[in-house]
C-alpha cells in the first residue's frame, strides 16, 4: 500500500468536498454497510485544494487509498459503489473508472501449424527445429519481437541491409519460425536458425541475378533449407543453374507454385517452383480445399495452408494474408522439423517422404500429391 503526503495535500480535499457537496455520498450512514467494494482510478482537476485529511475522507467513504500516481492527479482507491456515485458528482473529479483487470494476449497457434501436423510434432516429440538453418529468400525480415533473425544478406540494389520494407518476407518468416512465447503467433519450427536473404525490394520485385545470388549465398553459407515465396512466369538459365548448385550442396529448396490459378489444362506454375530440384507448393484453405488462386501443373509436390494465414508483419504487428507465398513456408518449416529429427536425410529424402505421406486430395495436376503431413512424414522414418 502506498500513501503519500502529496495525495493528502492535493487530492484529499477534493474527497472531503465530496462529503459536503457530493449528494449521494453525504447520505451514507454508519449503519448502511459499505456495500460491494472495488478498486477505482480517480482523476482530479489539476491543483485540487490541499487538505491533510484526504486519507480520512476516503476512510469516511468506506474506502482506502492504494496509490497516487506522480505523472498526473490520479489516485487508485478502494471504495464501495455508493461512494463512487458521490465522486462522479464532485466538480473536482474529472473521471472515475474501475481498475479493470488486464490479461496478456495469449499466443495464437495459426490453423496451418496444426493442419500440417507441426503442433503435434512440437508438443509430443519436443521437436522445434533446433539446430537447423533456414534462409528466407524474400523482401528481408523486419525487426520483430516474435522473430529471432541470426543473420543474412541483401542482394537488392539500393537496399544494403536485410531489413524488410515491404512486409512480405516478415510474414513468411513468421510462418516458418515465429517464437514459442506468451504472445503473437507460433511458427512451424520456432527454434530454427533463421536467416534473412533479401532478394526482393521494398516494392516486392527483384531480378533473376539477385535471386540467383541469394540462392548461391544460401548454398555457400551452409543453409539446410531455403524458402522462396516468389516467382516469375519465365525461367532463366542462370536461375536454374543456381538452383541446381544449391541442391548439389544439400539445400532443401522450397518455392511457392504461384498465384495464377487454373486456366483449363494450362500449366500455370511459375519459376523457380517449376524446376526439378525445387519442392513446388500449392495452397489450400482450412478445409484442405484448393485455393482458387493456386497455380496448377504436373510439377506440384504438396499443398499447404495459404488462405487467411496469420503471421508476423511490419511494425511489430501481425496480419493475415493469402497466397502460395504463405503456403510454402509451412513446407520449409516442416523440412526443418524433418532434418532436426533426422539430420542424415538428404534434400531428396525430405521431398520424397513429404510426397509419399501427403494426404491425397484429388487430381495431381491440381493438388500434387496432397496435403502436407509432417507428422506422418516423421512417423514414416
Amino acid at each position: 500500500m502506498v500513501r503519500t503526503s502529496k495525495f493528502k495535500k492535493a487530492a484529499g480535499a477534493a474527497l472531503a468536498v465530496t462529503l459536503v457537496f457530493g449528494g449521494t455520498a453525504s447520505m451514507i450512514q454508519a449503519g448502511d454497510g459499505p456495500g460491494e467494494t472495488k478498486e477505482y482510478l480517480v482523476g482530479f482537476e489539476p491543483g485540487a485544494a490541499a487538505n491533510a485529511n484526504g486519507e480520512n475522507a476516503v476512510s469516511a467513504l468506506g474506502g482506502e487509498v492504494e496509490h497516487e500516481f506522480g505523472f498526473a492527479d490520479i489516485v487508485q482507491v478502494t471504495l464501495p459503489e455508493e461512494a463512487v456515485r458521490g465522486l462522479e458528482n464532485n466538480p473536482n473529479v474529472t473521471y472515475v473508472e474501475e481498475n479493470a483487470e488486464v490479461e496478456a494476449y495469449a499466443q495464437e497457434v495459426p490453423y496451418g501449424v496444426e493442419q500440417v501436423g507441426a503442433l503435434d510434432v512440437q508438443q509430443n516429440d519436443g521437436n522445434t527445429g533446433a539446430g537447423v538453418s533456414v534462409a528466407v529468400l524474400d523482401t528481408g525480415i523486419a525487426d520483430h519481437s516474435d522473430l529471432n533473425v541470426v543473420g543474412g544478406a541483401s542482394f537488392v540494389a539500393g537496399e544494403p541491409d536485410y531489413d524488410d520494407y515491404n512486409g512480405h518476407g516478415t510474414h513468411v518468416a513468421g510462418t516458418v519460425a515465429a517464437l514459442d512465447n506468451d504472445f503473437g503467433v507460433l511458427g512451424v519450427s520456432p527454434d530454427v536458425d533463421l536467416y534473412a536473404v533479401k532478394v526482393l525490394g521494398a516494392d516486392g520485385s527483384g531480378t533473376m541475378a539477385g535471386i540467383a545470388q541469394g540462392i548461391e549465398w544460401a548454398a555457400d553459407n551452409g543453409m539446410d533449407v531455403a524458402n522462396m515465396s516468389l516467382g516469375a512466369d519465365m525461367g532463366s538459365t542462370t536461375l536454374e543453374q543456381a538452383v541446381n548448385y544449391a541442391h548439389s550442396q544439400g539445400v532443401t529448396l522450397v518455392a511457392a507454385a504461384g498465384n495464377s490459378g487454373s486456366l483449363g489444362n494450362l500449366n500455370t506454375i511459375g519459376y523457380p517452383a517449376k524446376y526439378d530440384n525445387v519442392i513446388a507448393v500449392g495452397a489450400v484453405d482450412q478445409n484442405n480445399e484448393r485455393a482458387s488462386f493456386s497455380s496448377v501443373g504436373d510439377e506440384l509436390d504438396v499443398m499447404a495452408p495459404g488462405v487467411s494465414v496469420n503471421s508476423t508483419y511490419l511494425n511489430d504487428g501481425y496480419q493475415a494474408l493469402n497466397g502460395t507465398s504463405m503456403a510454402a513456408p509451412h513446407v520449409a518449416g516442416a523440412a526443418a522439423l524433418m532434418l532436426a529429427e533426422h539430420p542424415h536425410l538428404s534434400n531428396e529424402d525430405v521431398r520424397n517422404v513429404f510426397n509419399s505421406t501427403a494426404q491425397p486430395l484429388g487430381d495431381h495436376f491440381y493438388y500434387g500429391n496432397g496435403a502436407l503431413d509432417v507428422r506422418a512424414a516423421l512417423d514414416a522414418q
